[in-house]
């Protein structure tokens, strides 16, 4: 069983990572993670089947921060807002480190527009403490559906 304290600190790097996001702190994003650590953005179907083919996959906390550049920087899109809802983590240690599954969906909400289920899908995330606290070593995001309405520009 997981110590409470340590449900408690995964909860609020969760609730620290969402609000980064949904908050437009883009820059604070690649801080979640550790220096060598993966953020993968994969279809389900891809997932279940074991093929590597992702959306996006990030292999470094230098590749997030050039992916960062390039969505406050160079991207032209519409403007959103984007709101993460977040289930119950289910979490398991492996040796030093924790792995945790949790269900999300993210609502997306264009100016003058309803807001509208964007991804949904769970992170399986593999979180090690560092120095600075808890942090991603890996975070897969792999979603349910085969179609992305249009393209997706912020971190999920």
């Amino acid at each position: 069983m997981i110590d409470p304290s340590v449900r408690f600190a995964i909860e609020q790097l969760y609730a620290a990572y969402t609000s980064a996001l949904d908050n437009g702190r883009f820059d604070d994003w690649p801080d979640f993670f550790i220096e060598d650590g993966r953020y993968v953005l994969i279809p389900r179907e891809n997932h279940d089947r074991g093929l590597p083919l992702a959306t996006m996959s990030l292999e470094s906390r230098g590749m997030m921060k050039d992916r960062v550049y390039g969505v406050i920087n160079t991207l032209f899109h519409a403007p959103y807002y984007q709101r993460h809802i977040l289930g119950p983590m289910r979490i398991e240690e492996d040796g030093d480190a924790l792995l945790v599954e949790a269900n999300y969906v993210v609502f997306r909400t264009k100016r003058n527009e309803m807001s509208e289920v964007f991804n949904t899908g769970r992170y399986i995330d593999r979180i090690v403490n560092t120095d600075d606290g808890l942090r991603f070593a890996e975070k897969l995001c792999v979603f349910d559906s085969e179609m992305i309405p249009n393209s997706i520009i912020y971190p999920i």
